[in-house]
């Protein structure tokens, strides 16, 4: 079977929409994604080696874009580097922006949801710091534009994709120089709305579970089944109107924390994002 590296990558970061573009474009026929979504290989397991990434490749054909979606590798220290080093600089680079403190709350349910969380959101930043270290989106971009330049990169919002999801693909369909793909009604919707355990331990066992998986090389496997709606139902029920909310309290201090990150990315990429974000 033949394989070819990668000549796009979207980077991150985490709970920004990620499945969902790699669901679509999984599906286009221009593009050839990692069977497997979140390999890590720039953050967690660069030691495998070229060899084994360009594995997860096999059964490429003629598309002109070869791609993986990855949301570790913004806010990843070094992925810049081992990109550039594996890649070359001439690969095209994605990210789709989340309001920060929506995006740091979101990634609170996802470690709640998993029994990873302290019982408070602002507890939790304190113990598991990435959480606002993710929404540093002024620095991460940098070592990337550092090495690439600003018109690799294609700075998506992620709430354009919860208004509009065919026109933010087709954003990023014509950014790729490939055709527009019309979304069918289930495409349409958003994938993993955040969700609870129905069973704490049950769903912490699947999670630890799933880690060892990875590390010993079945990234494919763990996305499959990710991927299945019975067992995704099987282990959480979604949130809806159940869904916490974050004080206004917790969202001023993240977005005070994070001020200056927004404004280097509006001053990079000529993005009114506090505007857009009603800061």
């Amino acid at each position: 079977m033949t394989s070819r590296l990668p000549n796009f990558l979207h980077l991150g970061p985490g709970k920004s929409g990620s499945t969902w573009l790699h669901e679509v474009l999984s599906l286009h026929p221009e593009v050839f994604l990692s069977p497997a979504k979140d390999l890590y290989f720039f953050s967690r397991y660069y030691s495998r080696g070229s060899a084994w990434y360009r594995e997860q490749f096999e059964g490429v054909g003629s598309e002109p874009i070869v791609g993986e979606v990855c949301p570790d590798y913004l806010a990843s220290p070094g992925a810049a580097d081992r990109v550039a080093q594996t890649l070359g600089t001439d690969v095209r680079l994605m990210v789709t922006l989340r309001e920060p403190a929506e995006r740091a709350y979101s990634s609170f349910l996802y470690l709640s949801k998993h029994g990873l969380a302290a019982p408070t959101f602002r507890q939790t930043m304190i113990e598991s710091p990435e959480l606002l270290d993710e929404g540093r989106y002024g620095t991460q971009l940098g070592s990337f534009v550092d090495l690439f330049g600003a018109d690799a990169i294609h700075v998506a919002l992620f709430d354009a994709l919860a208004q509009d999801p065919q026109a933010f693909l087709d954003g990023v369909t014509d950014w790729l120089g490939i055709g527009r793909e019309p979304l069918s009604t289930e495409l349409l919707e958003a994938q993993l709305p955040a969700s609870k355990a129905r069973f704490l331990p049950l769903a912490v066992a699947a999670q630890r579970g799933a880690e060892w998986v990875r590390r010993h090389d079945g990234a494919t496997f763990v996305g499959r089944v990710k991927r299945s709606t019975m067992v995704q139902s099987m282990l959480y029920r979604p949130l809806g109107a159940d869904r916490p909310q974050m004080s206004a309290e917790d969202a001023a201090f993240v977005r005070a924390e994070l001020a200056d990150e927004v404004s280097a990315v509006e001053s990079q990429f000529g993005l009114p994002l506090r505007a857009r974000w009603n800061w």
